[in-house]
């Protein structure tokens, strides 16, 4: 299992460094300057100073390895446009709120997706199956802004008018951007622990304990779930990254101060360094949660470890 672990990381780690490299060059191979934005004029000494300080003066190898340098010693830059604000204070600035967020939807996501797919499963062919896959089927295809502006309309606009639609300060503020947020995982969850209890509840062990006179309940949590889970848990490591670390498009639509706001300001104020940090932040949390949902998978199937 170490040697398997150990596999793993190393595998991360090349990922981040093939990552952090793509990013790098291709951020310095736009056009254009991040100190001028448009149709901007800049005196080429305040050019030429600017570039001095932040090291864009140097040979484009040589930036590179400083980078490589800082970001082994956690420290992701300095904002171009933002005086006195580094990278790092972004981070930790938005990504608490972004998480706090991300979080109640993971919860409700689980929830909500388990036990539809359990249920659709269980009652195969019936109303709530029905109801389970056309609802997965809806959650997949509409896009989370539309899913977004329809549950502004209804709950904060012309129907009833009972929820905020901006900022984070009392729990009603969340029920909106963590429902949007969930809606789509939620589907997604249902159809993969039905199709999974569906294989799994055919399997020769779940009639041995029906016929051992094992109560229902437990034949289906404790046999069937726990060998249907696997394809769970796997979308449900990116899942965590990518719901920590905030969608954007609903930070942008609630105002809710999160890491996704800074990136797309970034990105608007062609803020390079911003643009870059917090894309190798993003992916390095990715990567982070594929290696602990590998870990998992050789924890809860003993045959992963034969993989070594």
């Amino acid at each position: 299992m170490l040697k398997y672990t150990l596999k793993r990381v190393l595998y991360g780690m090349i990922t981040i460094l093939l990552l952090i490299t793509v990013t790098f060059f291709i951020m310095r191979s736009i056009p254009g300057s991040p100190f001028i934005k448009g149709e901007q004029k800049m005196p080429p000494e305040m050019l030429e100073h600017l570039n001095a300080k932040y090291g864009m003066d140097k040979p484009l190898f040589v930036q590179y390895l400083t980078y490589i340098k800082n970001i082994c010693s956690g420290d992701f830059g300095e904002s171009f446009k933002k005086v006195n604000n580094t990278v790092n204070d972004m981070v930790a600035r938005g990504f608490p709120v972004s998480a706090k967020v991300g979080a109640a939807a993971i919860v409700l996501s689980l929830l909500l997706g388990l036990t539809l797919g359990i249920t659709s499963a269980v009652k195969r062919g019936g109303l709530l199956d029905g109801f389970s896959m056309v609802f997965a089927t809806v959650g997949i295809s509409i896009p989370v802004f539309v899913i977004a502006v329809l549950l502004m309309y209804l709950f904060s606009g012309g129907v009833f008018r009972v929820l905020p639609t901006y900022g984070l300060t009392s729990w009603k503020h969340y029920v909106l951007p963590v429902a949007c947020l969930s809606f789509r995982p939620v589907a997604y969850i249902a159809r993969l622990t039905r199709s999974s209890m569906l294989e799994a509840m055919q399997q020769d062990y779940i009639r041995t304990a029906r016929a051992k006179g094992v109560p229902e309940f437990f034949v289906i949590v404790k046999h069937g779930l726990k060998n249907a889970v696997l394809p769970v848990i796997t979308y449900v490591g990116t899942l965590v990254a990518v719901l920590l670390t905030g969608s954007f498009i609903i930070e942008r639509l609630y105002a809710i101060p999160g890491i996704g706001k800074y990136f797309v300001d970034s990105i608007s104020g062609r803020d390079y360094n911003v643009i870059l940090g917090i894309t190798v932040f993003f992916g390095i949390f990715v990567v982070i949660c594929n290696i602990l949902v590998d870990v998992l998978y050789g924890v809860i199937d003993p045959r992963v470890k034969m993989s070594e």
